[in-house]
């Protein structure tokens, strides 16, 4: 088991993807990235924006053109003049339906062109990022990155940047037409607009508030649904169905409240601006009345003054609504590049691995030299620099911890002094407690996390100068918790070692005793796995991460609680195979299973980080301690 409880885990309710709006704390220095983004589509933003002014100005000029139209045209009767004027009012907006339509479909592309960067940046980083960025965020966490804040980003640029800022500048173009056309009728028209303005900002903080709510409600309710629905055996067996009733009815009661809130402090926004946008018409109609009658305004002015007082509330309508919409989008946008900005995974390694080949040089074994680039051998060293070039050192796996401290948060120490060794062809099993550390020296044998104090050496050369994908290129592991990943089984199976021929594969089922059921299933080594597995069983899922691992080939191999899930019949039909796995290789056993490490080279007892006994299993027995009382069930293995 691995120390799980050492590591600044944090802990969540299910693993769904989570909707909560926040507003970012930078939005300039947000937007400026995402701009960055949008630099990468430079051209297709000129013909966005080309277009955008296009449509803009043809909704206001549409509006304006009434006015000659109705002085030059439809008063003195010129029908003729009319027909024309109609033809090229219809233009107006031709021209404007056009490229309202050309702005949106390159705007999409836009849209999907920067989530899709994004998306893939992230994925990138993700790879460089260390395990304990990993062990301090859930998975849910992370994928709400991917999904949510990714899809609020997409749909922000693709709707509401340009409804937002085509908003704006019509706002901004009928306030400066209607100070145009009559000063006086906007200053009547002023004092309501300015009402409309406090009152949509007004009721949408409100909504936005109550959104956050139920979202954060929405959450809660889908993680404790999938809980249930995931541990539905276990709540049956103990009869807990009434009990989960009443913790879900609460949750969906408090979601309701919260919804209900907001969708109608939402909902009322719309009517109450339309009845404002009524109040404006009429008064602006009245009161223009009154001037046209005295003369003090013409009647063209006044119908293109009534038009652009009744358009004026769907831009305030849509500033305020995309507004929020797009504050969502850069708070999304901000958690995703909050993920890249972490630091990435120090490697200062400088020893490779590289493949070799012995050739004739007057001595017994030959002289050790790097193998051409096309030829491929059995045989591995360590290549490494120094002042006279580079040396080659046989890669053997010979690990040796020398006086180790570590610790996952820096305070608290997982091991303490830690000294031990393992030879070629030697099998180390490490025994104790949840907690002990068992697990931890697996990771740090891999440089999932660097040392505090101490070495650890591989071949005499300190693992920190080893390039970190070359040192777990040498090292096969088995993990108590296996995963398989979609696909064929002998593709999963191949996984461990990419260049594997199938033959190799099939070999490697043989070895783990996985061939016989693999044989069984519908299509044989071509069966698909979906689900991480899910149409297996947990020992057969175990006995394909064992052959994986098999396939890989590797000097050192570590095998976490690897028979965990497998059965005696099984444990023991994969015994002769391991034999000859482990034959000149070494082998790190982390096992609760006591009586799977008999042979083992050594055992090594490890209590609170520290290391109490150790020896191998005859001896350990012989000496009445811990190992003795663990073996014989005078004290528990937890």
């Amino acid at each position: 088991m691995a120390e799980q409880q050492q590591r600044p885990i944090i802990p969540s309710r299910g693993t769904g993807p989570r909707m909560v709006f926040q507003k970012p704390k930078n939005i300039g220095a947000t937007t400026r990235r995402i701009l960055v983004y949008f630099g990468r589509s430079k051209y297709a933003l000129i013909i966005v924006f080309t277009m955008l002014f296009i449509s803009t100005g043809s909704a206001l000029a549409g509006s304006y053109f009434l006015k000659p139209l109705v002085n030059n045209y439809i008063l003195p009767g010129n029908l003729q003049g009319l027909a024309v004027a109609l033809a090229v009012l219809g233009a107006i907006y031709l021209v404007g339906v056009v490229a309202s339509y050309f702005q949106g479909r390159v705007m999409v592309r836009i849209g999907q062109k920067t989530a899709n960067l994004m998306r893939k940046d992230l994925f990138e980083k993700l790879q460089d990022l260390p395990l304990k960025f990993f062990d301090a965020h859930t998975h849910g966490e992370l994928m709400s990155r991917f999904t949510n804040d990714i899809d609020n980003v997409e749909m922000a640029i693709e709707q509401s940047v340009v409804s937002l800022i085509s908003s704006v500048l019509i706002f901004a173009g009928t306030l400066v037409m209607m100070v145009i056309l009559s000063p006086i009728l906007f200053a009547v028209a002023a004092i309501i607009l300015v009402l409309m303005i406090f009152l949509s900002t007004t009721l949408s903080k409100k909504s936005t508030g109550y959104f956050r709510i139920q979202q954060k409600s929405l959450g809660s309710l889908n993680g404790y649904i999938e809980e249930m629905v995931e541990g539905l055996k276990v709540v049956k067996v103990f009869g807990h169905e009434h009990v989960a009733s009443k913790e879900f009815s609460g949750l969906n009661e408090k979601y309701r409240s919260s919804a209900t809130t907001a969708t109608f402090l939402s909902g009322v926004v719309m009517p109450i601006m339309g009845n404002l946008g009524r109040v404006l018409y009429a008064t602006v109609a009245i009161v223009g009345g009154v001037l046209a009658i005295s003369g003090r305004l013409d009647t063209g002015s006044l119908v293109a003054f009534l038009q652009y007082s009744y358009q004026i509330s769907q831009p305030i309508n849509q500033i305020t609504n995309q507004l929020s919409v797009v504050l969502a989008a850069l708070a999304g946008a901000e958690r995703i590049f909050e993920v890249m900005d972490q630091q990435v995974e120090i490697d200062d390694g400088t020893v490779t691995l590289v493949n070799v080949m012995y050739v004739e040089d007057g001595t017994e074994d030959g002289a050790l030299v790097e193998a051409p680039a096309n030829t491929k051998t059995n045989e591995w060293a360590w290549s490494v620099p120094g002042s006279n070039g580079h040396t080659l050192v046989p890669l053997k796996g010979d690990v040796r911890f020398d006086h180790v401290v570590f610790s996952y948060d820096g305070v608290t120490p997982v091991l303490r002094d830690i000294s031990l060794y393992a030879k070629p062809g030697q099998t180390i099993a490490l025994v104790g407690s949840t907690g002990a550390g068992k697990t931890t020296i697996s990771n740090l044998i891999n440089r999932f996390y660097d040392i505090q104090d101490g070495t650890i050496t591989y071949d005499g050369i300190d693992i920190k100068t080893i390039h970190k994908s070359d040192l777990r290129h040498s090292l096969g592991m088995v993990l108590q918790d296996t995963h398989l990943f979609t696909g064929t089984v002998i593709d999963n199976i191949r996984y461990g070692r990419l260049d594997a021929t199938d033959d190799d594969c099939k070999l490697a089922a043989k070895r783990a005793s996985a061939d016989s059921f693999i044989r069984r299933l519908p299509q044989g080594y071509d069966t698909i796995i979906t689900g991480d597995g899910g149409n297996l069983s947990q020992g057969q899922r175990q006995l394909l991460a064992i052959a994986r691992a098999y396939a890989a080939d590797p000097p050192v191999m570590i095998l976490d609680e690897a028979t965990s899930s497998i059965d005696t019949r099984t444990e023991h039909l994969i015994e002769q195979g391991m034999d000859a796995l482990m034959e000149g290789r070494t082998v790190f056993v982390i096992a609760h299973r006591l009586s799977t490490i008999h042979n083992a080279s050594a055992i090594i007892v490890l209590e609170h980080g520290e290391i109490v006994e150790r020896g191998n299993h005859n001896s350990l027995l012989a000496e009445k301690g811990r190992y003795f009382q663990l073996y014989t069930g005078q004290a528990a293995l937890e």
